[in-house]
C-alpha cells in the first residue's frame, strides 16, 4: 500500500479491521479504533452467548448500531469482510490461540494479538510456533503478541534501555499495580478478597495462574542481548495479604486475607539471577514501574505512578498494526519490528513503501 506525503490527501481505502473477540480488552480496543482515522471495522466474532446475534454498537455500549453482526462463525467472517487485520484477544495461552491464529492466517489476514504467551512463543511451545511462523510464510501474512506487559514494560523498553549500555551485568525490573483501580476480572483474577488457603487451593487447581508472560520477557531480553541462560526461573505467584481493610466494586478485602499477588522470574547464568523480573499487583500498592541496569554505566528508570495497564495494552495493540502490516510475513516478536512508537493521525500515513 504506497501512500501519499503527509499534508497530502489520501486515495486509499481504510485499513479493514476484524475483532477476534469482544470482551473487555477487545471491546477497549474496538472503541479505540472508532476514534482513529483511515482504519474501519468491518467484522466481529466471538462465542459468548450474550454478544452473538447483536450488533457490535449495542455489545459495545455505543448509542447508535454499526451495522456489524458479532458472529460466532470465524470462517464466515474472514471470508466476507476482506480485512487487512485482526485484533485478536481471546486467551493468555498459546495452545488455545493457535486454531484461532491458523484460520486468521489461512484467510490471508495479518494478526495483532493480546495473548501473553504469544509474545515470545519459541519459550513457550517451540512445535506451535514454528508452525504459525511456517504457516504466516506461506499465506504472506505477518502475526504479532504485544502489549503493555508482556510486550513492552517488562520486556522491549528494557531492552531500548541497555542501548546506552557498553556492559551490562544485571537488569532489574518491577512493576507495582494498584488493583483497586483496575476492571473487576482483573482484581477476581489475582484472588483479592479470597483467604491464604484458598488462594494457594486454586493455584493448585489452575483458576489462579499468576501473572502470564515473566518467562516470555526474560527470553526477550535475553534474545535481545545475546545472553545464553541457563535457565529460566518463575517462581510461583504469592498472596499479598492486605495490611488493613479493603473495598472495591468486586471485592470486601480484610486484614490477612488476599490484596493481590506477587511473582518473580530469574534469567540465571552460573547460579547468578542476571535478569530478575518482579511483579506485584494487589489492592492499595503504591505504583510505580522500575528498571535498573547495572553496567556501563548504570541506567536507574522509574515512572510512577505505573503506567496504566489497561489503556497502554489498547494503545501498543492499535499503535502495531501499521508496523504489522509493513513488516515482512511471519510470526514476529516486538525485537523483529520498527522502534515502537504512536502512531498519531491516519493510521494509514503510518504504513509507508
Amino acid at each position: 500500500m504506497r501512500l501519499k506525503r503527509i499534508g497530502e490527501a489520501i486515495e486509499e481505502p481504510p485499513i479493514r479491521v476484524v475483532l477476534y473477540g469482544v470482551g473487555a480488552m477487545g471491546g477497549s480496543i474496538a472503541k479505540a479504533l472508532l476514534k482513529r482515522e483511515g482504519i474501519k471495522i468491518v467484522g466481529a466474532i466471538d462465542i459468548a452467548e450474550d454478544k452473538v446475534g447483536r450488533d457490535l454498537g449495542e455489545v459495545l455500549g455505543l448509542e447508535s448500531h454499526m451495522g456489524i453482526t458479532v458472529s460466532d462463525d470465524p470462517d464466515g467472517v474472514l471470508s466476507r469482510s476482506k480485512a487487512d487485520v485482526a485484533i485478536h484477544a481471546t486467551s493468555s495461552f498459546l495452545k488455545d490461540v493457535y486454531p484461532q491464529i491458523s484460520t486468521m492466517i489461512k484467510h490471508g489476514v495479518n494478526v495483532v494479538s493480546t495473548c501473553e504467551e504469544l509474545t515470545y512463543p519459541y519459550i513457550t511451545d517451540l512445535k506451535l510456533a514454528d508452525k504459525l511462523d511456517s504457516l504466516a510464510r506461506e499465506y504472506g501474512v505477518t502475526v504479532l503478541g504485544t502489549g503493555i506487559n508482556p510486550g513492552f514494560l517488562m520486556d522491549t523498553l528494557v531492552i531500548v534501555l541497555t542501548s546506552v549500555c557498553q556492559e551490562v551485568e544485571s537488569i532489574r525490573v518491577e512493576r507495582a499495580i494498584d488493583a483497586s483501580k483496575r476492571r473487576v476480572p482483573f482484581q477476581k483474577k489475582i484472588g483479592a478478597g479470597l483467604k491464604v488457603e484458598e488462594f494457594k487451593a486454586k493455584m493448585k487447581t489452575g483458576l489462579i495462574t499468576g501473572h502470564v508472560g515473566l518467562k516470555q520477557s526474560v527470553a526477550m531480553i535475553a534474545e535481545a542481548l545475546g545472553l545464553r541462560l541457563d535457565e529460566i526461573r518463575v517462581i510461583e505467584a504469592e498472596p499479598v495479604r492486605a495490611e488493613g481493610y479493603v473495598k472495591t466494586e468486586a471485592v470486601e478485602v480484610k486484614p490477612g486475607d488476599v490484596a493481590g499477588l506477587r511473582q518473580r522470574a530469574y534469567g540465571i547464568i552460573d547460579g547468578e539471577k542476571v535478569i530478575t523480573l518482579d511483579f506485584k499487583a494487589y489492592l492499595g500498592a503504591d505504583e510505580y514501574d522500575a528498571i535498573t541496569i547495572r553496567g556501563v554505566p548504570d541506567v536507574n528508570e522509574r515512572i510512577t505512578p505505573c503506567i496504566h495497564g489497561d489503556l497502554g495494552t489498547v494503545a501498543m495493540i492499535i499503535n502495531s498494526i501499521p508496523k504489522v502490516l509493513k513488516a515482512s510475513p511471519g510470526l514476529k516478536t516486538m525485537l523483529d519490528l520498527t522502534l515502537p512508537s504512536a502512531s498519531l493521525g491516519d493510521m494509514r500515513l503510518h504504513i509507508r513503501g
